[in-house]
């Protein structure tokens, strides 16, 4: 009789305790999907109750005319979309390539130095991005003289070193015995790497690729100031158009920042496999 007491009381233990599991899980989901709500219901409001900052959880009017006035407000609104696509393609593009080149070189091939580079490489890491846009904009501005340009939005994002780091660690886990049986069949390091380990580094790359497009999709100080024109404006800096002195169109900005985010999640989801193993990268070995 008391053993089966103590076996109930366990189980009403385990249950309380996996209930406030569960409530503070959902009130963590709620606080993070809640700025998402937030900005989809605002976007469906009136655009002429912008003008007014009304703000509303439930708004009492349902309607699409502030997407339309999202595209009608400015010529280049389609622009700011178009430049924040070729600017953030770009540099994942040039990151998952050149990133994975130096991710080889540092895993997997031994030349002098390479210690004292890779720790010069993450010792860079440590630098603040605000420390280094003086010195930066100056050289995109008086140096290369480049500013307003898809040059100055892309070049300093060609490669960073977090996809470098990711890429080498990932890279390390691959077994030698592959790459030297690739070396007796005769190939070199380039077709080591083009037939070998990419097609091996999958995950990383869709990992690299999502972490990569997200940041320089959502980047608002840099393109904010190497641009100085609204037809080279991103997205991100493009919305700001919507806000004046005395008022801000609202829900129209809503609606921009909604459209803006419909290529991050369209990404997230179609590499979303990848994206779950690749996150798990070196936490099991063996």
């Amino acid at each position: 009789m008391a053993l089966f007491s103590n076996h109930s009381e366990n189980n009403k233990i385990r249950y309380i305790r996996n209930t406030a599991i569960i409530i503070l899980l959902l009130i963590f989901a709620l606080a993070t999907l809640f700025p998402i709500y937030f900005m989809i219901i605002s976007s469906l409001g009136d655009p002429v109750e912008a003008g007014a900052m009304s703000y509303s959880l439930f708004p009492t009017k349902i309607s699409l005319d502030s997407y339309k006035f999202f595209f009608d407000y400015s010529e280049y609104s389609v622009r700011w979309l178009l430049n924040s696509l070729i600017v953030a393609g770009s540099v994942t593009i040039s990151n998952v390539f050149f990133a994975s080149m130096a991710g080889y070189a540092f895993s997997k091939i031994k030349f002098k130095g390479r210690a004292w580079l890779f720790a010069l490489l993450l010792c860079s890491m440590m630098i603040p991005y605000q420390v280094t846009q003086v010195p930066l904009y100056i050289l995109i501005v008086n140096v290369f003289s480049i500013q307003n340009t898809y040059s100055a939005l892309i070049l300093p994002g060609l490669v960073t070193v977090y996809n470098i780091f990711l890429a080498k660690q990932f890279m390390t886990t691959i077994p030698k015995e592959i790459i030297e049986s690739a070396k007796i069949e005769g190939c070199s390091q380039l077709q080591i790497y083009l037939r070998i380990i990419l097609p091996l580094s999958k995950t990383v790359m869709a990992v690299m690729a999502i972490l990569t497009f997200m940041d320089n999709w959502n980047s608002f100080f840099w393109p904010f100031l190497v641009t100085n024109t609204m037809d080279m404006q991103t997205i991100q800096v493009g919305l700001k158009n919507f806000r004046f002195a005395n008022t801000t169109y609202f829900a129209p900005m809503m609606a921009g920042a909604t459209i803006s985010a419909l290529p991050m999640f369209i990404l997230f989801f179609s590499l979303q496999k990848y994206f779950l193993e690749g996150v798990t990268v070196g936490a099991v070995k063996g």
